[in-house]
């Protein structure tokens, strides 16, 4: 086992845990633009977003971001 996958074009290898950093900012962002969260961005192992009032979320992985907005959201309600 190589722990490899194939991607999305002929001879491109991926890691079989790598996230697909385009598509998940884009899910992220799709799910909640309209909550007025906005600025989604990944590097250096910390994905973040901004909130509507500024505030600044941060998690390791994009479904520990996702997990802090929800969090944060639900505070907000």
């Amino acid at each position: 086992m190589t722990g490899t996958a194939k991607a999305g074009t002929a001879g491109q290898r991926r890691a079989v845990f790598a996230v697909d950093q385009d598509a998940a900012l884009a899910a992220l962002e799709q799910a909640w633009a309209d909550g007025g969260y906005h600025a989604f961005s990944a590097g250096h192992g910390t994905w973040s977003a901004i909130g509507g009032a500024g505030e600044v979320l941060t998690g390791a992985t994009p479904g520990e971001l996702d997990r802090k907005i929800r969090a944060h959201w639900q505070a907000m309600q």
